[in-house]
């Protein structure tokens, strides 16, 4: 089933509409006052991936992390987050409004002084959101789409700016169907990319391992040599929880380990996030997110290629 919803339901918003499935949870919205909030709140700027997490974790928004970050599957068979589609869209907005200083593709997004002094709940104002209706109408009639028609917006601005790390959703997904004993096994491949020197047994093949999935050593830049324990949860939409946490340092105390890396395919509720940071046992977490952040940096198993993209200028016959 497919449906045609305005962008902004709650404003009357009956000018800008975009086509998509239809999904259960969530909702078609412009999100520009929520990436303010959040960037107002991490300091004036950080990557995308903060952004949206710090909105997904704001008890303020009606946004929680499923909605944020969750994949729907497309007709084609394939999947994507679709909040994807209002957070890009809703960045671009902010440039053009000038809340946001000009970047670009993997850039750090940060607020200009119009941006950080701003009132977050009230973009876009009147003014505003007639501009942008106009800008992506315009947009939409300026494109080589034939018999073009608002719904097809998506089409038309999809190749102009960051809206779609394909990748990144893939390989999630692919993760997600690993066995429990290859993504353990993925977890430490991955960690010793960063420099842990895994024990062949302890975690791997000892009985008695009290649950943890890896143990090992790291050596700081100052040569001192700290012990680390490791936990993999690989959970398709559950969230790691506080006892998960609270358990796995108990396991830490009785290995002695200096510290903890928690990993998981989904995420961790604020009560774990809490938790991890608490008392002399630290605990690092990596959920999904920045899982891919990781596999990104240290090209694990990944190929990057290099594309380029179109500016508006061969858009423009005169």
């Amino acid at each position: 089933m497919t449906y045609i919803k305005s962008i902004d339901e709650n404003r009357g918003d009956n000018n800008l509409k975009f086509f998509m499935e239809s999904i259960d949870k969530y909702k078609r919205q412009r999100v520009g006052k929520y990436i303010l909030k959040a960037l107002q709140s991490l300091g004036g700027s950080a990557n995308r991936s903060k952004i949206k997490e710090e909105i997904a974790f704001d008890e303020e928004i009606d946004l929680p992390y499923n909605q944020v970050f969750g994949s729907v599957i497309s007709k084609n068979g394939g999947s994507y987050v679709p909040f994807n589609y209002d957070f890009n869209y809703s960045i671009k907005e902010l440039l053009l409004c000038g809340y946001v200083e000009n970047y670009s593709r993997g850039d750090d997004i940060t607020l200009t002084e119009k941006g950080r002094a701003t009132d977050y709940k009230l973009f876009p104002n009147k003014e505003e959101k007639q501009f942008l209706d106009n800008y992506w109408k315009n947009k939409v009639k300026n494109s080589n789409t034939r018999n073009v028609q608002d719904k097809d917006i998506n089409k038309v601005i999809k190749h102009d700016e960051e809206f779609f790390d394909d990748w990144k959703q893939k390989v999630l997904e692919k993760i997600k169907q690993f066995s429990p004993k290859k993504f353990e096994s993925f977890s430490r491949l991955l960690l010793s990319k960063m420099g842990i020197k895994f024990d062949p047994e302890k975690g791997i093949n000892m009985s008695a391992d009290h649950g943890i999935d890896g143990f090992g050593y790291f050596e700081t830049d100052e040569f001192r040599t700290l012990k680390v324990v490791i936990q993999c949860k690989k959970f398709t939409d559950n969230a790691v929880s506080e006892p998960d946490v609270d358990k796995f340092k108990g396991v830490m105390t009785s290995f002695n380990a200096d510290y903890g890396i928690f990993i998981t395919t989904s995420y961790f509720t604020k009560q774990a996030q809490f938790k991890a940071t608490v008392g002399n046992n630290t605990v690092t977490l990596i959920d999904g997110q920045r899982l891919i952040e990781l596999i990104e940096k240290y090209k694990l198993h990944v190929t990057p290629v290099t594309t380029y993209s179109l500016d508006d200028y061969y858009s423009q016959q005169d």
